[in-house]
């Protein structure tokens, strides 16, 4: 990234946010534009493939507080007219000097300590971690890969258990014909424009110059003297590929697994990106999710709740478990069996919350019916509707 994206470049604008956003507000942006411009989505559109580029580069410096806050110090201190020359400063009212040695250290031939026109050793170590670059800027710098969203979608029991699955992702990587050098036969040439740094200076006024990528070479330093016919050039190709994910045990729907170096190969020996993993899981038709604990309503009798008993509950991917009915169990009633829920990030389970629902036949034979009359004849004195309308009067 070049001093030029970082004074120039207005990364809320790109994210659509406002400059006091808070991290979750950031993320969820992020997620929604990566989504609606993914290059899986928009197959051939060049449009849509590079305002992803634009997102995921913004959500790299904004996504992250250490790099936010450098980048709001550097828009502050340079895109403001930080570092203005006054009257006198030269000739004609102004420094003139390439902003590159300002962060790269002091070019020819001075040294610290020589007079209060010199840098010393420059103001990189200072600036330096701002711009991501780091020395004079004299050779190409790696650059790390880009990031990459991706969706999957689990059972029920997957997500609880855990699973590997299968994931297809589509992506920038070197050009596996030419090798990533451009160049069908492999050897590309210096780039005269910037003398293979990748990077050329212009002016901006009031005597700064500011460092961007080379035209001529798209910021690689070389040019191919017979462009590959794959890549065109450019060293970089669209690459598929087929991974194994680990999906821990415990996910949840909606959630975004992050897995470091796993998204697109870096450049120039720059590490790989990041791979977000969003998963959704599907409905079970029996079990449910709250938290770490499973839920599951169980029916039972009338005289099972009347009486108490005992009744066997199913678990998922396990023997069932007994659990036991005090007399007298509402309709309603939820009871807990421990460790037979989803499996937490510390390795234990949480539990099976059991609902109880009391069933009520639809028919009866004559002898449930006879003995149903008689148990009506002989509570007749009891009303559970009393309390009610007790309360409805007091109120």
């Amino acid at each position: 990234m070049s001093t030029k994206d970082f004074v120039e470049k207005d990364y809320y604008k790109v994210l659509g946010v406002p400059k006091d956003a808070t991290e979750a507000e950031i993320k969820k942006a992020y997620r929604k534009l990566a989504r609606e411009f993914h290059p899986d989505a928009n197959k051939g559109d060049l449009k849509a493939e590079e305002r992803f580029k634009e997102v995921s580069e913004a959500n790299d410096v904004l996504g992250d507080p250490k790099r936010r806050k450098e980048y709001d110090e550097a828009r502050a201190l340079f895109g403001n007219g930080g570092f203005r020359p006054g009257p006198g400063a030269g000739g004609n009212g102004s420094f003139n000097f390439d902003l590159s040695d300002l962060f790269g250290g002091a070019q020819g031939g001075t040294q610290p300590g020589a007079g209060a026109g010199g840098f010393g050793g420059g103001l990189g170590d200072v600036f330096g971690g701002i711009f991501n670059r780091g020395g004079t800027g004299t050779r190409t710098q790696p650059r790390r890969g880009q990031d990459i969203e991706s969706e999957v979608t689990l059972s029920f029991t997957e997500a609880v258990h855990g699973a590997t699955v299968p994931l297809r992702m589509s992506s920038q990587a070197p050009c596996k014909a030419c090798s990533g050098t451009g160049d069908k036969n492999g050897t590309p040439r210096v780039c005269p424009t910037c003398v293979g740094t990748g990077q050329v200076s212009r002016g901006t006024g009031g005597g700064f110059s500011l460092t961007d990528p080379c035209v001529d070479c798209k910021g690689r330093g070389l040019i191919a003297q017979d462009p590959c016919e794959v890549c065109k050039g450019s060293g970089r190709a669209r690459s598929s590929r087929t991974m194994q994910v680990r999906i821990p045990a415990g996910v949840s729907d909606g959630q975004r697994i992050r897995l470091r170096g796993k998204g697109a190969p870096g450049e120039r020996g720059g590490p790989g990106g990041d791979l977000y993993v969003v998963v959704h899981v599907d409905a079970h038709p029996v079990f449910g999710r709250k938290d770490d604990n499973l839920t599951v309503t169980v029916p039972v009798t009338f005289t099972e709740a009347a009486l108490g008993g005992e009744v066997k509950v199913p678990t998922l991917g396990g023997p069932p478990v007994t659990l036991k009915l005090p007399p007298g169990t509402p309709n309603g009633r939820t009871m807990r069996a421990r460790g037979k829920g989803a499996v937490r990030k510390d390795g234990t389970r949480g539990d099976l919350l059991v609902t109880v629902e009391v069933v009520v036949p639809r028919d009866l034979g004559a002898q449930a019916r006879d003995a149903l009359e008689a148990y009506r004849k002989a509570t007749a004195d009891e009303d559970p509707r009393a309390e009610l309308f007790q309360a409805a009067k007091g109120a």
